[in-house]
């Protein structure tokens, strides 16, 4: 199922949410994040420290646990912003016409590909014919990694049987054998017990797009979006939000053993997990929205719809710089 039918599925379902949330003080930013997926820690992080409430942003957090929750949400119109946003859902929103924009790159792929230490696979191109456990469709890890093997390999997506779900199920079907490799990030791979002796990387999925590319700027997989009539009733707390994203993520950065506790408080991680997300803070996070990275972000979508995740044209009205922008001017 390609991401605009995710997102056309899942419309009835966020009803609810929709009747629950659009009640709430007008002026409330409604911001939406996946819980279970990379945007875990700058989410955790952002509440725990209350960086929009510091700008004086009266906010409510809406937590999804699929990958696909805060593409839905953005479409239903139960959330005004969400970030880490799955650039491909995004990508799809836009085509539909649904009144939004990409305001910043929030999230840098950061995963492997990874097989059990004794598999008889050692490299990607002895993947055709294989299961492959990946995020579900709708996951722009999962637009990279079909890609690259696609461009790099020559194996489409018709060649391998993808098995969907979330990483840490993921790890579970690679243990048991039940794939053969499995995408997955460094911080779900340091909580599988004794990793070094049971899981072997092949490869990762930002070296592969570089080679894909023959470029040095790995691409993004996480955005984030706001609706367009919340970004054109509230300018100023549209910087306001960029602002404390910036912020998050300078925090994150400089101040590891705090997103350490953040996480194992909010994600349950383990101490090594989370101290693995911890050193992976910079490489996983990002907030920009400078013209190359909307060069690269075009790009991607070049590359998504050469491989069949994607389809169309791009909006030229999608990106929107003016809140980040005038955020270089604010702390």
């Amino acid at each position: 199922m390609k991401p605009f039918g995710v997102v056309r599925k899942a419309l009835l379902s966020l009803g609810l949410v929709v009747c629950a949330t659009t009640s709430v003080y007008a002026t409330t930013l409604r911001v939406g994040y996946w819980t279970s997926g990379i945007s875990l820690g700058f989410g955790a992080v952002l509440e725990a420290q209350q960086f929009f409430e510091k700008q004086g942003l009266q906010v409510q957090f809406v937590h999804f646990p699929d990958v696909n929750g805060p593409t839905t949400a953005l479409a239903a119109n139960a959330v005004d912003l969400a970030f880490g946003t799955s650039l491909a859902g995004a990508f799809s929103l836009s085509q539909q016409q649904v009144p939004v924009r990409m305001v910043a790159a929030t999230q840098i792929v950061d995963a492997e590909v990874v097989v059990p230490a004794d598999s008889p696979v050692h490299s990607l191109d002895q993947l055709k014919g294989k299961k492959i456990g990946m995020s579900p469709i709708g996951s722009a890890t999962t637009g990279v990694g079909t890609a690259v093997l696609a461009a790099n390999y020559g194996i489409k997506l018709g060649d391998y049987q993808l098995v969907s779900g979330d990483e840490p199920r993921l790890a579970q079907f690679l243990l048991q054998k039940n794939v053969d490799a499995a995408v997955l990030r460094p911080t779900t791979v340091a909580q599988v017990p004794d990793a070094n002796t049971k899981l072997r990387v092949l490869a990762t999925l930002s070296d592969e797009w570089k080679k894909m590319t023959q470029s040095s700027t790995p691409p993004y997989i996480g955005v984030a979006v706001m609706r367009k009539e919340w970004l054109t009733q509230n300018p100023a707390d549209a910087v306001k939000v960029i602002v404390a994203m910036r912020q998050a993520l300078q925090f994150g950065a400089q101040n590891k053993d705090a997103v350490v506790q953040i996480l194992r408080k909010a994600g349950n991680m383990s101490e090594q997990g989370a101290s693995v997300y911890g050193d992976h803070w910079s490489s996983m996070n990002t907030v920009t929205f400078e013209p190359s990275d909307i060069a690269t972000l075009k790009r991607t979508f070049e590359v998504f719809k050469a491989a069949g995740t994607l389809k169309g044209q791009l909006p030229a009205d999608l990106f929107d710089q003016a809140p980040y922008l005038d955020s270089k001017g604010l702390k």
